[in-house]
């Protein structure tokens, strides 16, 4: 048995690994190759790999362990920030699917009642797998139309076991009603204990791991908790997928989740890979060959009626369209739990085998799609926007736009009041440089209307919205959103309507960065790279390299487009020697570059106490440290110049140092 296990993975890791590797050539997502992969390797392909069963095992756990990183990302208060989409939108999108299927299904396929509830329960559920893998890789988990994913997806996962239990009812189990609410009662009493669990016993726990020292044991203390959680979880009759999740939020409570992620990634992309292997397996091209026409009608159907419900639902409580598309797009494949149902049914009498391969055959191929789809959904949501429909509602639509009146002029506009939107409007406010704020979220902005903000509801890649807003007339344009796609859009769009306006854009990526520029941005600020621009400022500092030639470097990389982090020129200095002895004192250097004013002059016609108010108590030249200088020593270049004083002062004397320079 275990060579015949032993051979199946060589072959899923060998065929894979080529087939990944020629698709990646052409810039089609690893998940398509996964898929192709186990449609090629499967019993339905070459038949290398006759039962797929032999990868079921490491495929689940492939599943908890994505869920478990995924929840890892998340905190119990943001998730309970996600109430709205988890339990309004989720809840609205199941409903509404089933119902809408269900109707289909009776009048179209002639079928009973029970047998259409049932297709709307298989149809109603998405792939968390594959969504929140390819969102999470985008970086858009947080963007407004990845939260709304995230929240549906979470409550079809919450759902997956009362479906269950009413496909037992549906196929006439009348001792299913006493099970279900057993079940319900048990997930509420888990779900109650996991909360508890994380506040109490895993930070303690963990804490007392990492004490050891050893990375082992948290290893394993980590993969227990995920395993056990999903394990546990699923024997009180809720799935695997939400165990894993919920283990994830218990280890973010933690400080310790950073390095959980870090250990438990190699695991989860290998184990995820064979996951989506394994539902390409499932594929039966002889299948579709017979049947194409009626694959292609179904596959469609899905595709349009489930978009359809979403797009309805996000459009009412979002009123943005194209967050309602992109949410859509995102979400109208099939999921895996899917499958899950879709057996138990065929077990009960609800499918035939026909309808049975019809559905897993239709399922996989909207899985096979979906990375493709999400991956060009900007594009094909600019063509769709410009259809009459869509162009019909946007005019139609009922929204406060009309509230949005704005008569200033040489203004900023900014668009996103996260983190980087509230601080940047601080500094602007005390500075009395005129701004206003538009804002996707309803909630933030009736918030913080009431608390004077000058902050509007609205989508920044509308082009009337920009018009209100006086895009026209306003000096900067700051965009900190967390949606590449839109960011461009509305880069696009500012720099057309105001070719003179200056725009600085947030964003995560340095990849990101020459398309925004080729697009109109001014300024792109990428995350990751500014946290080591700081974090490498932070260290020279330390070490008493002088401050003008770190900010010197810091312009020189900005300048560069961020190509390179190349630190050249840097004086060998034994500054750091400086920092242990004067320490418990503000201190900071100054060098002396080539062609500074500062050459040629002594300390006392500097008179640097009186008017830089800083106590100069050495001058580093060379290899050699001159402490506590005398008033007639003169400075040359390339002297660091090290002195004390309080922070206001030393920054007063720094732009002293620097004002001719």
């Amino acid at each position: 048995m275990i060579y015949e296990f032993l051979q199946a993975i060589l072959i899923i890791f060998g065929i894979s690994g080529v087939i990944i590797y020629i698709l990646r050539q052409l810039k089609i997502p690893s998940i398509v190759g996964f898929l192709i992969a186990g449609t090629v390797i499967g019993p339905y392909g070459m038949g290398l790999i006759k039962d797929p069963n032999e990868v079921e095992i490491i495929a689940e756990i492939g599943v908890i362990l994505l869920m478990f990183t995924i929840g890892i990302e998340f905190s119990i208060p943001r998730l309970m920030a996600l109430k709205k989409e988890v339990f309004l939108l989720g809840s609205l999108q199941v409903a509404l699917t089933i119902i809408v299927i269900s109707i289909i299904s009776e009048l179209v396929l002639n079928v009973s009642l029970n047998n259409s509830i049932f297709y709307g329960f298989i149809i109603a559920l998405s792939s968390t797998a594959i969504v929140m893998k390819l969102l999470s890789d985008k970086g858009e988990l947080n963007s407004p139309h990845g939260k709304i994913c995230l929240g549906i997806l979470l409550f079809q996962d919450i759902c997956v076991v009362p479906l269950m239990l009413f496909t037992q009812l549906l196929a006439g189990q009348g001792e299913s009603y006493y099970n279900f609410f057993t079940v319900i009662l048990k997930a509420s009493i888990i779900l109650s204990i996991v909360f508890i669990f994380s506040r109490l016993a895993v930070p303690y726990i963990l804490h007392e791991i990492v004490k050891t020292k050893s990375r082992e044991l948290f290893i394993i203390t980590t993969i227990f908790i995920c395993l056990g959680t999903a394990y546990f979880t699923s024997k009180l009759g809720l799935s695997l997928a939400l165990g894993a999740f919920l283990a994830g939020i218990v280890i973010s409570e933690s400080e310790y989740s950073a390095q959980a992620v870090s250990d438990i990634l190699p695991f989860k992309e290998t184990f995820s890979g064979i996951f989506f292997i394994s539902v390409g397996m499932l594929l039966n091209i002889d299948y579709i060959k017979a049947h194409l026409l009626e694959e292609v009608i179904l596959v469609g159907s899905i595709f349009f009626f489930k978009a359809l419900v979403i797009i309805v639902i996000a459009y009412i409580f979002i009123h943005s369209l194209r967050v309602s598309l992109k949410s859509a797009l995102s979400l109208s494949q099939i999921g895996e739990f899917s499958f899950i149902l879709a057996f138990t049914g065929k077990s009960l009498g609800l499918l035939n085998e026909n309808a049975y391969q019809s559905f897993i055959s239709a399922s996989v191929v909207t899985m096979l799609f979906t990375p493709l789809i999400i991956k060009y959904s900007p594009k094909l949501i600019d063509y769709l926007v410009q259809m009459k429909p869509f162009k019909t509602l946007e005019k139609t639509r009922k929204i406060k736009e009309s509230d949005i009146i704005v008569k200033k002029s040489n203004h900023v506009i900014i668009i996103g009041f996260g983190l980087n939107g509230r601080n940047l409007a601080r500094v602007l406010k005390e500075t009395n440089i005129p701004y206003i704020i538009l804002e996707l979220n309803p909630d933030t902005v009736r918030k913080m209307k009431k608390k004077g903000e000058p902050i509007y509801y609205g989508d920044g890649t509308s082009q009337e919205i920009l018009h209100k807003l006086g895009i026209k007339r306003a000096n900067v344009l700051v965009i900190a959103i967390s949606d590449p796609s839109a960011t461009r859009k509305i880069v696009q769009l500012a720099k057309t309507e105001n070719p003179k306006i200056h725009i600085i854009v947030r964003t995560r990526f340095i990849a990101e960065i020459e398309e925004l520029k080729k697009l109109g941005a001014d300024e792109v600020i990428p995350e990751e790279f500014e946290t080591s621009l700081e974090i490498f400022a932070r260290v020279l500092h330390h070490f008493g390299i002088p401050r003008n030639q770190i900010l010197q470097m810091i312009e020189k990389i900005r300048a560069e487009g961020y190509e390179i982090l190349r630190i050249t020129d840097i004086p060998k200095t034994r500054a750091g020697v400086e920092c242990v002895i004067f320490e418990g004192l503000d201190m900071d250097s100054f060098l002396v570059k080539k062609g500074s004013w500062l050459i040629g002059h002594s300390l006392k016609s500097l008179d640097i106490r009186h008017k830089a108010k800083v106590t100069v108590i050495a001058v580093q030249r060379g290899e050699e440290t001159i402490l506590n200088p005398s008033a007639d020593f003169v400075l040359k270049e390339g002297d660091i110049i090290i002195y004390v004083g309080s922070k206001k002062q030393l920054i007063d004397a720094f732009n002293f140092f620097q004002k001719k320079d």
